[in-house]
């Protein structure tokens, strides 16, 4: 019997490693596929936005996923989510945006929620998800921006260390006028560790995106 498929798109190779894990984990039962253009990224970050090129490539990418047998698609980057706001009206199965559950729970645990990122082209999309999520709950949220510029090129040139220190010294500027902590990117997963005795709630995209991914599978 054929395995059911999860295809995961990527527009960077620094967020695939951690992915991979967590699909080795919770995705053990299906068949994993991985699509990785990390042009897509790069040229996001050049054009300070997300581009009608980008977005079509990324539509083409998810209908290149349903014709390759995909039974959900996975966008692991958040800087396209627009993108797939796109693709979902093209594309008849599922597509799953990595940071939807990360708002949804922002929201529930807000309403002071700060948002972290080290790319502006990541900060501003997950900024407004927050709020369309906020308001299809029927909630009302407050969110503090924290950019960390620069701190993306530390981490994609191997120097976590400089990563985590640059967004932590950001994050500590607002740490006491919030409820949660997200941070808007995958690749900033490695910051949990030291955030833990914070004493806020911290989340990350990449865990409970992919717990939705297995939620989707089994209700199908």
């Amino acid at each position: 019997m054929r395995k059911r498929q999860v295809t995961i798109v990527y527009t960077s190779r620094v967020t695939v490693p951690g992915t991979l894990e967590l699909a080795d984990e919770i995705l053990k039962d299906y068949r994993v596929v991985n699509i990785i253009d990390d042009s897509l990224l790069d040229d996001v970050l050049a054009a300070g936005e997300l581009t009608r090129d980008v977005t079509r490539r990324m539509v083409q990418y998810c209908l290149a996923a349903e014709d390759g047998g995909a039974d959900v698609i996975l966008s692991q980057c958040s800087s396209v989510g627009e993108a797939v706001d796109v693709a979902r009206t093209m594309v008849r199965v599922p597509i799953v945006k990595i940071d939807e559950p990360m708002a949804e729970e922002a929201v529930r645990l807000g309403p002071r929620v700060a948002v972290a990122a080290t790319l502006p082209t990541t900060l501003d999309p997950t900024c407004r998800l927050i709020e369309r999520t906020a308001a299809a709950m029927g909630k009302q949220v407050s969110i503090s921006r924290v950019l960390a510029e620069g701190a993306f090129d530390k981490l994609r040139a191997g120097d976590t260390a400089t990563h985590n220190r640059m967004v932590m010294a950001k994050l500590d500027e607002v740490r006491q006028q919030v409820d949660v902590i997200v941070l808007a990117q995958g690749s900033m997963a490695v910051l949990v560790p030291e955030l833990q005795d914070w004493g806020k709630p911290v989340l990350t995209s990449p865990r409970l995106g992919i717990e939705r991914v297995k939620q989707v599978l089994e209700s199908q």
